[in-house]
């Protein structure tokens, strides 16, 4: 028997995903129909660059949904119930030891990982090694650049 993936998230990427989801279906989705039209009616659909971009841009659209659709279907919403300790949706404030230089990151599933904008997953090397962890401990991360620790300042 398969097993079933779950993907962990928080509620607000929960969200997120759902109204991207929403907008892929009630806007994006009738525009490409609209566009694919548009070629059809160009007359010769084999040698229609605008019919085969449309096409493409429909096959891509209907696989970012059913992406989507399964993530959401296997949604795993994390609560932080015990503020203290850091888990999924725990904002942390860590300090490097060697230059003692300090970064906040939110932790987050897999799914929402985005370090841009400081959203690093749990299975992340920094994410892995604070969970669980609770505010002034010291952990060492093991990352593919070698290992480090950081001080964990805060936990929100």
């Amino acid at each position: 028997m398969k097993t079933k993936k779950e993907c962990l998230m928080t509620a607000d990427g929960f969200l997120e995903l759902e109204n991207e989801l929403n907008d892929l279906k009630l806007n994006k989705r009738p525009e490409i129909i609209s566009a694919l039209k548009e070629a059809r009616a160009q007359g010769d659909l084999s040698e229609n660059a605008d019919y085969d971009a449309a096409r493409n841009a429909q096959a891509e659209l209907e696989g970012k949904i059913k992406e989507l659709e399964f993530m959401l279907e296997n949604a795993k919403i994390i609560d932080n119930k015990d503020k203290d300790m850091i888990n999924i949706g725990s904002v942390v404030t860590i300090s490097y030891i060697d230059d003692n230089e300090e970064e906040e990151y939110k932790i987050v599933g897999s799914m929402e990982s985005d370090p841009m904008n400081n959203k690093i997953s749990n299975e992340s090397p920094i994410g892995k090694a604070v969970i669980g962890k609770k505010a002034g401990d010291i952990v060492s991360v093991t990352s593919p650049n070698g290992s480090f620790d950081v001080k964990i300042i805060k936990v929100a």
